[in-house]
């Protein structure tokens, strides 16, 4: 029997990767359990930085960080797998639908995104 780990995509290996240090490094803050639920600790944070008025090429790993916790969030729960191509990365959901959490973890720093609602748009389509 193989495990979920061994079955993903090559394409998971780094945001994966980026999602978890991202979760190591907010700890407490985040609470990471990769549950729809913290994506809105995931939003707070995002504003509480934007709010601080930090420059965005200072929080760019952070926002990145965030933005594959989300895509790996739609993965575990949205049946979805990550797709990458010339360096971008994106989920697609059984759907056929490509989503771009990591794109969407800016527009959160800009003020004109939503993590927690880019996750329940991205699952609202999901075949059972």
């Amino acid at each position: 029997m193989t495990t979920q780990q061994q079955t993903r995509p090559h394409a998971a290996t780094r945001p994966v990767r980026w999602a978890a240090d991202t979760a190591a490094a907010m700890g407490a803050r985040l609470r990471p359990d990769y549950s729809a639920q913290s994506l809105w600790r995931v939003d707070r944070l995002i504003e509480e930085m934007r709010r601080e008025g930090k420059p965005p090429g200072a929080v760019d790993n952070v926002l990145r960080g965030f933005g594959a916790y989300a895509g790996e969030v739609i993965a575990r729960h949205g049946g979805a797998e990550w797709w990458a191509t010339g360096g971008e990365h994106w989920v697609r959901t059984p759907d056929g639908r490509l989503w771009d959490p990591i794109d969407e973890a800016r527009r959160c720093y800009a003020g004109h995104g939503s993590l927690r609602l880019l996750c329940r748009d991205a699952m609202s389509g999901r075949r059972t």
